[in-house]
């Protein structure tokens, strides 16, 4: 079997971005990188940054660094406090990732802010970017503009 035809096969082709990013989030939970990988585009200058890690361009790239982390398990991430901006054709999550690592003491959470960025393709919603900063062990912080409430 081909891998466009098994990547196909792999992911969910209709509903919305959300669908995608719930398959990314689940394939990271049980480290397999088949449907991680059918959750992005097929294009080259698809993008990955990990925290702290170097600019990954291309599906070639992405798989192998996430295969290089599934060798030591899964990745316990959940996305949280998602903000989405939605287009016809294109869509941006900003999220904050609650990880679970796991310490000397047992499993404690860390968090790690994240953005996903997806696009209507042929094939369905894809992913073509995903951009993690380095996580922190307390909760992440947010700052907004919110407007004065008027009495």
């Amino acid at each position: 079997m081909s891998m466009r035809k098994s990547r196909l096969q792999a992911a969910n082709l209709q509903g919305k971005a959300d669908d995608i990013e719930a398959a990314f989030y689940a394939a990271l939970q049980h480290a397999d990188i088949d449907k991680l990988m059918a959750c992005w585009a097929d294009e080259d200058d698809i993008v990955c940054v990990h925290p702290g890690g170097p600019r990954l361009l291309g599906a070639g790239a992405i798989r192998a660094s996430f295969e290089a982390m599934f060798a030591n398990g899964t990745i316990r991430a959940w996305p949280e406090r998602v903000r989405k901006t939605e287009s016809l054709g294109s869509c941006v999550h900003n999220l904050v990732e609650r990880v679970e690592v796991l310490t000397p003491n047992g499993p404690k959470n860390a968090w790690v802010i994240a953005t996903n960025v997806y696009h209507k393709t042929a094939q369905g919603w894809r992913l073509v970017a995903h951009h993690a900063s380095p996580g922190t062990p307390g909760e992440a912080v947010e700052a907004a503009d919110t407007p004065p409430l008027l009495h």
